[in-house]
């Protein structure tokens, strides 16, 4: 916890920017009946029936400092698509970093290997080399940023019904450039100081 904590703390530096990623998926659900437009005295009148189409897959990372994120949304969650997003993160996004401080938690995808498994391994061990990764401990995915970015994303755009993957990715473009737009940072308060004083039962007694 105070390692993930003490990270937080850095100062915004770009050369080695600290980024918070996650996933999570959603479900695809269509309307079996169109809703019937709000008019004055009524809001708009959905069907409880709905079809469910499959589920989509939400990869999010957050720059808390920068402002920045970035989501995308594959059709699944494998070790290549979290590989492909890493890859996009350093070549791309962050081209000029130096090193990614990368925080996460520690599902089985989110390792080196997966690296290893999508690229040849020069390739894997360039991109190995510019991630100093820090993993939320069981338990504390609260700690990771990227998910309450994830609750934002799900509560601002994808809380009403949306039925095929393309349109998923346009609304969530749209409010993923809005975001950006706004250069909304994330202040985290919470400190390691903090930490030994309310979550004292969680340190070993000696």
């Amino acid at each position: 916890m105070e390692d993930i904590l003490e990270v937080y703390e850095r100062p915004y530096n770009p050369k080695f920017p600290v980024v918070c990623m996650d996933e999570s998926s959603v479900q695809l659900i269509g309307e079996v009946q169109e809703p019937i437009p709000a008019a004055p005295g009524h809001p708009v009148l959905k069907d409880d029936e709905y079809v469910r189409n499959g589920v989509a897959s939400i990869l999010l990372e957050v720059e808390p400092l920068g402002g920045k994120r970035k989501v995308k949304i594959t059709e699944q969650r494998t070790r290549i698509d979290w590989a492909y997003f890493i890859k996009e993160m350093l070549e791309e996004r962050y081209a000029e970093a130096e090193k990614v401080i990368l925080v996460m938690d520690n599902l089985n995808t989110h390792n080196m290997a997966s690296l290893y498994t999508a690229f040849p391994p020069e390739e894997a061990r360039r991109l190995a080399g510019r991630l100093e990764i820090h993993y939320s401990p069981k338990h504390g995915s609260w700690l990771n940023i990227a998910e309450i970015e994830l609750s934002v994303l799900k509560r601002q755009c994808l809380a009403v019904r949306i039925d095929c993957i393309e349109k998923m990715r346009k609304e969530v473009e749209e409010w993923n450039i809005d975001r950006n737009n706004r250069q909304t940072k994330v202040d985290w308060q919470f400190r390691c100081s903090d930490a030994r004083i309310k979550l004292k039962r969680l340190y070993p007694k000696i």
